[in-house]
């Protein structure tokens, strides 16, 4: 069990645990999970951490095979400016490794944005806090789980 999937549980919100078998020299850990679970890359989401105007962390999920506008996130947190967090700043602040990081059962609960292409889907795919391990859920539940709020943070 991750922290991830313990907080489902005691949420009592309806899930699904896949498992499969990581390849470490996969290229897109996302991509990876949509193949080898056989379903469109487009249902499964990457959790994304950024900095805000150099002080505050914040996570934006999007589809594996998009780019998070650092625009449209900042914008949504109502900062100034937003850029990539430093990765040991993730993990620590997270308790995930990079490619697994799970928006669930995060160590600090950060401020969080879904990309508002997730209210197209009745469930959607995001790590379970380990590489090999996502879980799925329908949008609304992982917006309640986190606060979160459904915006367009897709890049052009």
């Amino acid at each position: 069990m991750t922290p991830a999937i313990n907080l489902l549980k005691k949420l009592k919100l309806a899930h699904t645990v896949h498992e499969y078998h990581h390849d470490s020299n996969a290229e897109s850990y996302g991509l990876e999970a949509a193949e080898k679970l056989n379903i469109e890359a487009k249902r499964v989401f990457k959790t994304l951490v950024v900095q805000l105007d150099g002080k505050e962390l914040a996570v934006g999920i999007i589809p594996v095979e998009e780019k998070l506008s650092m625009k449209l996130i900042a914008k949504s947190a109502k900062a100034k400016k937003a850029v990539m967090a430093d990765p040991a700043l993730v993990e620590k602040t997270t308790g995930y490794v990079l490619g697994g990081v799970s928006p669930l059962g995060q160590k600090k609960r950060l401020k969080t944005f879904i990309d508002d292409s997730a209210e197209g889907f009745n469930s959607i795919f995001v790590s379970a806090g380990k590489r090999g391990l996502d879980i799925e859920l329908a949008p609304k539940d992982l917006a309640s789980a986190l606060n979160a709020r459904f915006v367009d943070l897709k890049q052009v």
